[in-house]
């Protein structure tokens, strides 16, 4: 289909929700170029809160900031749109027969989840989870979530949503488990392409408790008659989009070829490879890397790197006193590779003060303790240029690909001095941008599902040409300088 042919001024609205932050954002095809324009309607913050020793998200809020959005776009004189919602994922909503929710929604930071795994692996091995459902041990996961959960709460529970899935429901008032979302609860057969009857007998649930498997691109209704009585609305046609923000995120990749690795660089950092199959070797399980379903029956082979949380609560314990720019700047001047952590140690993962974290964890395995705020930054932003290093060296090896370049996207995508780092180690082009690829795979999938555009392809193509990429060529590094920081970061891993 050429330019020409496309449905022009279609509105397009994505709903992103991350774990920080969440904006309502319209999608529209300009001519005659055929470039896609995205415009923010309404930005709001997000985060967990402790309540009673445990850590809930606000799904409440997220669904009144969700509306508020929706009222803004038709203040601008959006009357008629496709909507999408993404978010992160593994967390889910529990409603009983009325469509109540039985329990306020935990956030995956929660530390109920501490022995999790060795539990639930006492009754199943390791290995045979990994053959079912080719996902990542990681305490996070909607399995060991649930194992750990209140039993009688879930056998009370009628529905089991995940989180984009309930504000669809809340919306629309139709229940659907999305398949990109759904495959990260670790709860999906590879084989059967069905929740596997085992994991859920383990968890005492039934496949009925789980709404239909929904695939992205299917049209699932308009608001609800409560909704539109409202009359502030726009009439909105909701569709299932890829509802797991990185299955988003990578749809909206502006890749050309076929040699590429992702970056999908936000709160987390996720580094892989979009497969039309899953891999399930026993190096694969080894290194825990994951197969993440995807659009159009597409995988996602990758691994988890605890991302720009690190500096985000970085930023957060300077008071703000430092914008992320400032904190790069900083970082900019310091010497690389004095202080290293290894990201995806536990011990990040929710600290009560990660800056001191920081430094008790360089303090204990021998390393010069970073305390300035260049120092600290630094320290996060060559550690995790190190981390994509080691894991694309990981993912080569087991997919048996050489890839030619790498696709940074997200908010991480801004970062420069990370950027160049990643490149010099890895010795491969950068192609950073655009920031908001999530929205994006969010909106081209609205797109595809309407017909606005033929395919992912063609979807690919019109977003590299409508926003700005960065290209970072790899520069010569000190040869010692770069193997000793490679050599150390190795001895973290397994200290």
């Amino acid at each position: 289909m050429n330019a020409g042919a496309h449905k022009q001024g279609q509105n397009h609205i994505a709903i992103d929700i991350g774990a920080s932050s969440g904006r309502v954002v319209c999608g529209t095809l300009q001519e005659p170029e055929g470039t896609l324009s995205l415009t923010e309607i309404h930005r709001f913050s997000n985060g967990f809160s402790e309540k009673n020793g445990n850590l809930y998200w606000d799904v409440d809020y997220l669904f009144a900031e969700i509306v508020k959005g929706l009222q803004k776009a038709k203040s601008k004189g959006i009357e008629h749109c496709t909507v999408g919602i993404d978010t992160w994922a593994v967390d889910y909503v529990l409603l009983d027969q009325k469509g109540t929710r039985i329990h306020e929604v935990f956030s995956y930071r929660d530390s109920r989840t501490d022995g999790a795994v060795q539990s639930v692996h006492r009754n199943i091995s390791t290995e045979s989870v990994y053959q079912k459902t080719g996902i990542q041990v990681l305490p996070i996961n909607t399995l060991y979530q649930l194992f750990v959960h209140d039993q009688a709460d879930l056998e009370a529970a009628h529905s089991i949503l995940l989180v984009p899935d309930y504000l669809y429901y809340r919306l629309t008032g139709r229940r659907i488990s999305e398949v990109t979302n759904a495959s990260t609860t670790g709860l999906l057969n590879l084989q059967t392409r069905d929740y596997d009857t085992d994991l859920l007998a383990l968890l005492g649930l039934s496949k009925e408790q789980f709404p239909p498997l929904t695939e992205p691109g299917e049209r699932i209704g308009g608001l609800t008659d409560d909704l539109v009585a409202r009359g502030d609305l726009p009439d909105c046609e909701f569709i299932a989009v890829a509802t797991h923000d990185t299955a988003s995120a990578v749809l909206g990749v502006p890749a050309s070829s076929d040699k590429w690795g992702f970056l999908s660089s936000g709160t987390w950092s996720l580094i892989g490879v979009e497969r039309a199959s899953a891999i399930t070797s026993p190096e694969a399980m080894e290194r825990n890397y994951t197969n993440e379903w995807g659009a159009f029956g597409s995988f996602r082979f990758l691994k988890n790197i605890m991302g720009m949380w690190l500096i985000q609560k970085v930023r957060e314990e300077y008071g703000g006193q430092y914008s992320f720019g400032e904190l790069v700047e900083l970082a900019e001047q310091e010497i690389p590779f004095r202080s290293i952590i290894y990201c995806n140690d536990e011990r990040f993962m929710n600290p009560s003060n990660m800056i001191s974290e920081i430094q008790s964890y360089c303090a204990e395995v021998g390393q010069l303790v970073p305390k300035t705020p260049g120092e600290i930054a630094r320290c996060v932003f060559d550690s995790l240029a190190l981390s994509y290093y080691f894991y694309v060296q990981d993912l080569q090896l087991l997919t048996g690909e050489k890839w030619e370049r790498l696709h940074i996207v997200g908010g991480g995508a801004n970062n420069g001095l990370l950027c160049q780092i990643a490149a010099d180690l890895l010795e491969m082009e950068i192609y950073a941008g655009p920031t908001e690829s999530t929205a994006l795979g969010n909106v081209v999938m609205q797109m595809i599902s309407v017909g606005t555009v033929t395919d992912i392809k063609e979807a690919r193509e019109i977003i590299f040409r409508s926003f700005d990429v960065t290209i970072y060529i790899p520069q010569e590094m000190d040869s010692s300088l770069k193997t000793a920081a490679l050599a150390e970061f190795a001895r973290l891993q397994v200290v």
